[in-house]
């Protein structure tokens, strides 16, 4: 009898575990654009990670890409159901996937800036309105798809000067330069997820999620963003953006 009721047990506990196993959700996905170089990324992400792992209680994955159109491309693709954006790719993407939406961002991506240095060689000095001195002068731009490297200061830049702006591929040397001026501020940063993420997590996983994003109160976690705390954030915050990136031709 013994042998008998060890028996059916560990069927029993088989059975359980099996359907347990067919049960569990799969993981997680997200990304984020590569703003850092890629070991601080991985460090910064493995955090938010294991972060969300426990607060969620489903398993949680980061998904490195190598640009920020790839970024765009996983979010898209369903390769990742949820992504760290600046404010012109987390656009692209959310124009890509219905029902799409921010639901977070950093209390300072609230009030971004873009900076515009010069060679101090130029002899280019600070003001406080855009510095007309640059006509005629060569510069280089971030990224195509950041929002502070390239899309705000083409903008700025074609408000004065019109027609499109050509740029090439350059290095910095930070003791050689200068601001010169400051933009002013845009939205910019945030986590958008996908509008199917329900389907798949149920109903109300949308909202647990923004809570715990809410939530990160870790210091380890938040100076890796440089952020102080994550507020709430939607779509609509981020229509100057879309409007910038129609303006200058860069949104697809």
């Amino acid at each position: 009898m013994m042998i008998r009721t060890i028996a059916v047990s560990a069927i029993l506990g088989a059975l359980l575990g099996g359907s347990a196993l067919a049960q569990e959700k799969p993981a997680l996905v997200f990304t984020a654009i590569p703003d850092q170089d890629e070991t601080r990324l991985v460090e910064r992400f493995t955090r938010v990670a294991d972060y969300l792992r426990g607060k969620l209680s489903v398993p949680v994955r980061y998904l490195p890409v190598k640009s920020y159109p790839a970024a765009v491309a996983a979010f898209v693709n369903n390769q990742v159901q949820l992504a760290w954006f600046g404010g012109f790719t987390g656009v692209q993407a959310r124009r890509q996937v219905p029902d799409s939406e921010a639901i977070a961002q950093g209390a300072e991506d609230l009030a971004f800036k873009s900076f515009f240095i010069a060679n101090v060689r130029t002899g280019l000095k600070p003001s406080s309105g855009f510095p007309k001195d640059i006509a005629g002068k060569s510069f280089t731009f971030g990224s195509r798809a950041s929002t502070s490297g390239r899309l705000m200061p083409e903008y700025f830049i074609r408000q004065q000067f019109g027609g499109r702006s050509p740029s090439k591929a350059g290095k910095i040397e930070p003791s050689q330069v200068s601001v010169i001026w400051e933009s002013p501020t845009f939205p910019d940063y945030q986590w958008t997820v996908r509008g199917d993420v329900e389907k798949t997590y149920g109903t109300g996983f949308k909202q647990r999620l923004q809570d715990a994003l809410l939530a990160v109160n870790d210091p380890a976690i938040l100076n890796q963003f440089a952020r102080t705390k994550f507020v709430p954030a939607k779509n609509s915050d981020y229509r100057p953006i879309e409007e910038v990136g129609q303006a200058t031709n860069l949104l697809d």
